[in-house]
């Protein structure tokens, strides 16, 4: 039995003055809830990756951010990021950070506010250095590690958390072990796996590869084939979000057709970029479609764009069905769709392309996407070559993470998801996954960070922190599976440190409590002032 990730994501409006209105009751309720708390809240600022062209080579900086819980996060950081989650994720962040700002904040570049209006928000001091360089020193004092200790070992030994637990926590600034618990015992992970499946994935294929659908046209024999290029997030709704359209694709194509004076194809579509089972272990499960590489909206029978919902039984012969139907009302018409192979004879009619691979990682761990988590181990499967199944896209995987230097010892790896549970991970490693992704000389992993859920706003965690004094301070990937709760990620700490921080539960038997159990451990350390 799989249970699904608790939290579903809360999508946000592009406009500013109606979600200010939308939000202020609530944010007049956080800011009288956080108000004492003000001087220590932090952003993770992300200079945007470039879309394009050669990333800059410079060190990234985590300042401090002066607004309540987690409502400046990434406020100019996410301005420049580029496109948007459709989902709403960075979007969300953005807007709402500007909502308050308009209400009560001052700017932090030296800029206050305007005269007559509300006092400002006084804007915290930086707190951290560019990472791998000297923080701050903490205003209460350094804890010794044995401080940490006193304050996680009796909440990891709350009897919600099963059988056995383990933990770490890794002070990002300078990479030192702060605590661990059976932090080298291996550990269903869950969920948090795709921790691991985005650090692989980018590592392989860089942040800006773009993932293309195309159609081919075989002249001689009248034979047109959709060719899948195994982008999870191609979508056929009118509006596509910013992902790649096959309404675009259609309509590029039948433009094409005509100039060449065709008005009726034989219409084929190529999956042979996959190979294996396409069908996970666990089944047909509301959580997974079967994995293609031509799907359209994940095979969902709905409109929904994320969380667990019944599937279509073949992805991609409903998206070549699909792909007919606009065809035809672009003007050409086509058989019903079979399986098929571009030859060599078909020449490319038409592409769409998703966005970039950073924006596709930040979705596929911001809503706990288990369709775009397999579509990764895939294709860092054939980045690497080897075959694009679940057996190489495990092995592929494994393999980055050994070449990035991090500790696998237990670790390993039978799908991208974490849906199997045979996969096995350390503590150690899911906190080492992190501090990887936060290394200044490794950018193009920063999207790892980025795409956490964020406490009490977006995600699997949008409904989680909102009273516990943590919302937007804890960015963290759950995992959910009976029996087994995890949670990794990041934390800023009372006295401005960023902590990356992993904890692997087994043998849980109430998934609410154990997940309210962990969600206090987290609020604890960034209370606890112990960085």
């Amino acid at each position: 039995m799989v249970v699904p990730e608790l939290g579903p994501l809360r999508a946000a409006r592009p406009h500013v003055k109606r979600l200010t209105d939308a939000l202020r009751p609530s944010l007049a309720h956080t800011a009288s809830v956080v108000k004492p708390r003000l001087t220590r809240l932090t952003s993770a600022l992300r200079p945007g990756p470039g879309r394009s062209g050669p990333r800059p080579s410079r060190t990234w900086y985590f300042t401090a951010s002066a607004a309540t819980a987690g409502l400046a996060l990434a406020a100019g950081a996410v301005a420049v990021a580029g496109p948007f989650d459709g989902a709403g994720q960075r979007t969300a962040e953005r807007d709402r950070a500007v909502a308050l700002t308009l209400a009560r904040g001052a700017d932090h570049d030296g800029g206050g506010t305007e005269a007559g209006g509300p006092d400002a928000v006084p804007s915290a001091p930086p707190v951290l250095r560019g990472l791998g360089g000297v923080a701050e020193p903490a205003k209460s004092g350094k804890v010794p590690p044995s401080g940490i200790a006193g304050v996680l070992d009796p909440l990891l030994a709350d009897p919600a958390l099963g059988d056995g637990q383990a933990a770490a926590v890794v002070d990002v600034a300078t990479g030192s072990r702060l605590y661990g618990t059976h932090s080298g015992q291996a550990f269903t992970p869950a969920s948090t796996t795709k921790i691991a499946t985005a650090v692989a994935a980018l590592s392989a294929l860089g942040p800006d590869h773009r993932l293309t659908t195309r159609t081919a046209f075989d002249p001689d024999t009248g034979e047109l084939v959709l060719v899948g290029g195994g982008d999870p997030t191609l979508t056929a709704h009118k509006a596509s979000g910013g992902w790649a359209s096959l309404r675009t694709l259609a309509a590029g194509t039948a433009a094409a057709l005509k100039k060449r004076g065709v008005e009726k194809v034989t219409l084929s579509y190529d999956t042979t970029l996959y190979s294996g089972p396409s069908q996970h272990p666990i089944g047909v499960n509301d959580n997974l479609a079967e994995v293609t590489a031509l799907t359209a909206d994940e095979g969902r029978t709905d409109n929904s764009s994320s969380g667990p919902v019944t599937r279509v039984a073949d992805p991609a012969a409903e998206a070549a069905r699909t792909f007919a139907g606009l065809l035809k009302e672009a003007g050409i018409t086509a058989t019903p769709p079979g399986p098929s192979k571009a030859t060599g004879r078909a020449t490319t009619v038409a592409t769409v392309s998703s966005p970039p691979l950073s924006d596709v990682v930040e979705r596929m761990l911001t809503n706990s996407d288990n369709d775009i988590a397999e579509a990764l181990a895939r294709q860092t499967a054939l980045a690497s070559g080897q075959p694009g199944s679940f057996v190489g896209g495990a092995k592929a995987v494994a393999a980055r993470l050994t070449k990035l230097g991090l500790p696998m010892r237990g670790a390993s790896f039978h799908d991208g998801s974490g849906l199997n549970r045979d996969d096995r991970l350390t503590a150690d490693l899911l906190t080492s996954l992190l501090a990887t992704a936060a290394d200044p000389t490794r950018p193009g992993l920063r999207p790892v960070l980025t795409g956490l859920p964020v406490g009490g706003f977006t995600g699997t965690l949008a409904e989680r922190y909102a009273d516990g004094g943590a919302a937007g301070l804890v960015r963290a990937k759950t995992g959910t599976l009976t029996g087994v709760n995890s949670l990794a990620g990041t934390v800023v700490t009372k006295d401005g440190r960023l902590l990356s921080f992993a904890f692997l539960t087994s043998g849980t038997t109430d998934p609410q409590s154990a997940q309210s159990a962990l969600d206090h451990t987290a609020t604890t350390l960034a209370n606890c002032g112990c960085g």
